[in-house]
Parts: structure tokens; C-alpha cells; sequence
């Protein structure tokens, strides 16, 4: 049997918690909330304050750079309008700031020895400098320039070469010369640009600086297309026997229309077969001038054929170690779909590449042997005139 039982409680408890109240009076309590308004209001002024100035810098910054830009835009406006750019487009070499690039010329000059005593051990140092391009034009609506500039440091024994079909364009029709390409660089590329600005520097040893007046720099800018061939926009060459390089110099070049260079020799043979109506080429040999010997460098060809504005499925060789003439001599089988033949097109494609190591395949050169509707070449001519018999000529490697 349980038994509840209520106690009652003390009655000082029951005072003390009827009677709880703040032990401050009604002055002490308005006072306290009128400091704490204060100080309310007091930080919401400040926070507007900052607000405030802040809003003020912003506006003066921007306003600052709208000034710069304008005067920016108003400068290269004026610069563009002077040089009076029409026809072909043009390119410029500069300096961004022509001060500074007078104070490093002074230095340069000051601070290093006479150019004869810098050339030691037969050996001489060339830097390139790519700065800025202007002037290019926006050849297609649908698709934004990408330029770079691709540099190739040539070398030339000023020997001719009797190859067939192939002159000098710049000689008036006389015997090319064979071309060695020392060094090639290529800038990187600026995306929807027409007056790029690069600032890229390359730099090589030369061996024999006597023979600087057979060295031309060849500058071309092109236009990048990631699914299709670079287009080549034009050219700057550069012969450095002209010029004083011993300290920094600054060209201002106008880009003129690319000119292919003659930089070595293929003998291609030739054989047409009327019953099967197939087309036999032969890749036997290909010479080129080396100046240095790289062991593990290797060339392989394409062969791509185009008849009757059909074009085949391209074949290509082995790769076989370089040599100043390297032997291939390999045959490659084309059937032709009509016949007869309007026109018809063989074109040689000779890459570099590496054996032991990974990297990408690198263009030499390239050359067409063909017929058109209305002409035809001669190594063409000669194997029509003996079907049956493979023809073999000597063809200028062009690049």
C-alpha cells in the first residue's frame, strides 16, 4: 500500500521567488537601452560610410581605365591610319615601349665586348624576337584568324642545281639553289586577332659565322586551323649578311606573297598499265643537304593520288634512317576509277620523324607530277609515250 502525501512550502521560498525582480532602478535601465541605441545607430553609420567610399573608389577606377583605354584606342587608331595599309596585308616588327628598347640597346652595346671577341671556337650566337604583326585582314567571315609565326633559319651553298621544272622565282627564271633549313621555331598562336601581339624570343649558336651572307631568316605567318592545313598568309625573309647583328636590332618588314623553296631532290618513278588500268609509282631515292647528323632521324614519304577529281586512298613508305640520299625503293599501286584521264595528280609528301623517341611527324617538303585538262608534265608525257616501261626522273623537293 503506497501512501501520498503533499508537504507544503516553506513560506520565505514562496516570497522570494513572488518577489524576483532586476536589482537596478527605472534611471539606471533607460539609460543602458539609450547607450546600446546609440551605439546602434553610431555602427549603421559607419557601415553607410564605407559603403559609400567604396561606391566612390569603384566609379574613379573605372573611370580611370576608360580614360587609358580611349587614349589607347585613339593611339592605335592614329598609328594604324598613318602607315596607310591598302592591298596586300602588311606586318611590323616593333617594340611596344621605344624607350626601353633604346635603354637595352645602350646597355647591350655597354655592357658586352666588341662582336669580334664574343666569336670564339668559329661560333656565333643568333637570337630571334618575335614582337607584334599588324595589318593582317580576315579572310573569311565564318572563321576567325588564329595567327603565329613560323621561323626557319635557312642555309645556302649558292650552288645551283639543274632540277626539271624547277626555277628560282626570284632569279628571273634562273637555276634554284638548295636550301638547308638549320633551325625552325614556331610562335604561339593568338587566338581572333588581326594585329597579334606574340613577344616570343628564340635564340641558336652558328657555327661558322663567315658564312652569315648564306643565311636568310624566313619569317611566315599563318593562320592555325586545327582541322585543315595552316594557311599561309605571307612571308618575310631576312638575309642576315645584311644586317648588323651584333647588337639587338628592330626590323619593320611588309609581308609579301609565299615563294616555295627548293630544299632537296626525289627521284620518282613512273609506269602506266592501260589493260588494268593502274598507275605504279615508285619511290626510289631522296637527296638533301644535312648538316648535322641525327641518329635516330628518319624519313618515310605519302603518296596521294587525285584522278579526275577523285581522290585515292593515300599510301606511304617505311621509315628509313636519313642520309644525305636516302634509299627507299618502294612501288605503291593505284587503280584508277575512269578512264580516260582528264586529269590526274601525284603528290610526294616527305616527312621527318624520330625512331627512338615519341614525337610528332614534321613536313620537309612536297612535290606534284601530273596532268591537267589543258597542260601536262613532262615525266607524265615520257611514261604515256612508254606504257608499260617505268620512267624514272629526278623532282625538286619544294617547302
Amino acid at each position: 500500500m503506497v501512501m501520498q502525501m503533499d508537504y507544503p512550502a516553506p513560506q520565505g521560498l514562496q516570497l522570494a521567488a513572488g518577489d524576483l525582480r532586476m536589482p537596478f532602478s527605472d534611471s539606471v535601465k533607460y539609460c543602458i537601452l539609450g547607450i546600446s541605441v546609440t551605439l546602434l545607430l553610431l555602427a549603421l553609420g559607419i557601415l553607410a560610410w564605407q559603403a559609400f567610399r567604396c561606391c566612390t573608389q569603384t566609379h574613379t577606377t573605372h573611370t580611370q581605365q576608360d580614360n587609358v583605354n580611349s587614349d589607347l584606342l585613339y593611339s592605335d587608331k592614329k598609328s594604324r591610319t598613318a602607315g596607310n595599309y591598302s592591298g596586300a596585308p602588311s606586318t611590323r616588327v616593333e617594340e611596344v615601349n621605344t624607350e626601353a628598347h633604346r635603354l637595352s640597346r645602350c646597355l647591350s652595346q655597354a655592357s658586352f665586348p666588341a662582336p669580334e671577341s664574343r666569336l670564339t671556337d668559329r661560333q656565333m650566337g643568333e637570337e630571334a624576337s618575335v614582337k607584334k604583326v599588324e595589318g593582317l585582314q580576315d579572310h573569311s567571315q565564318k572563321h576567325s584568324l588564329q595567327p603565329f609565326v613560323k621561323l626557319s633559319l635557312m642555309w645556302t651553298s649558292s650552288e645551283e642545281v639543274e632540277v626539271e621544272g624547277c626555277t628560282d622565282e626570284e632569279g628571273a627564271g634562273m637555276p634554284p639553289v638548295v636550301w638547308t633549313v638549320l633551325q625552325e621555331w614556331q610562335t604561339r598562336i593568338v587566338k581572333g586577332s588581326c594585329n597579334p601581339l606574340f613577344g616570343d624570343q628564340f635564340s641558336c649558336i652558328l657555327q661558322e659565322p663567315k658564312e652569315l651572307h648564306h643565311i636568310n631568316l624566313r619569317m611566315e605567318v599563318r593562320d592555325f586551323d586545327k582541322y585543315s592545313r595552316n594557311t599561309v598568309l605571307g612571308e618575310v625573309r631576312v638575309p642576315l649578311g645584311q644586317l648588323n647583328i651584333s647588337y639587338p636590332l628592330e626590323l619593320q618588314e611588309d609581308l609579301q606573297i609565299p615563294q616555295k623553296v627548293l630544299v632537296g631532290e626525289v627521284l620518282l618513278s613512273l609506269k602506266f598499265l592501260p589493260t588494268s588500268q593502274r598507275l605504279e609509282v615508285g619511290l626510289l631515292k631522296v637527296r638533301m643537304r644535312l648538316t648535322e647528323m641525327c641518329s635516330d632521324a628518319a624519313l618515310y614519304v605519302r603518296i596521294s593520288v587525285q584522278c579526275n577529281q577523285c581522290k585515292l586512298r593515300y599510301q606511304k613508305t617505311s621509315a628509313v634512317a636519313r642520309c644525305p640520299v636516302t634509299v627507299f625503293n618502294e612501288v605503291f599501286m593505284f587503280s584508277l576509277p575512269e578512264f580516260p584521264l582528264q586529269q590526274c595528280k601525284i603528290m610526294v609528301s616527305v616527312f621527318e620523324t624520330h625512331t627512338t623517341r615519341k614525337s610528332t611527324k614534321h613536313l620537309i617538303g612536297q612535290l606534284t607530277v601530273g596532268k591537267e585538262k589543258n597542260s601536262e608534265d613532262k615525266h607524265w608525257s615520257l611514261m604515256m609515250c612508254s606504257v608499260r616501261q617505268p620512267i624514272a626522273k629526278w623532282h625538286g623537293l619544294m617547302m
